[in-house]
């Protein structure tokens, strides 16, 4: 399950940080909901609306798109890990 909570800005970005690498990777809504254990509906709602992932939703997806978690929330335009 997720829960929605708007955060005003950081939300905003981290829509349109999901959407944008999820495009970029090919890949459908339906298909990155079922990568990150989630129905399709539910990840959705974290394009269209200024909700946070769960932490441990926003790990695998910086995992799998190989950018970090603050780039996600948008707190740096970085992409690099720093490893």
């Amino acid at each position: 399950m997720i829960v929605i909570v708007s955060i005003g800005k950081r939300g905003i970005m981290t829509k349109e940080r999901l959407k944008e690498l999820r495009k970029e990777a090919g890949l459908t809504q339906n298909q990155v909901a079922e990568m990150i254990g989630v129905q399709g509906r539910n990840y959705q709602r974290l394009e269209i609306t200024d909700a946070l992932p769960p932490t441990r939703h926003l790990l695998a997806l910086a995992d799998y798109y190989n950018v970090s978690v603050d780039y996600i929330l948008g707190r740096t335009d970085k992409r690099e890990i720093n490893r």
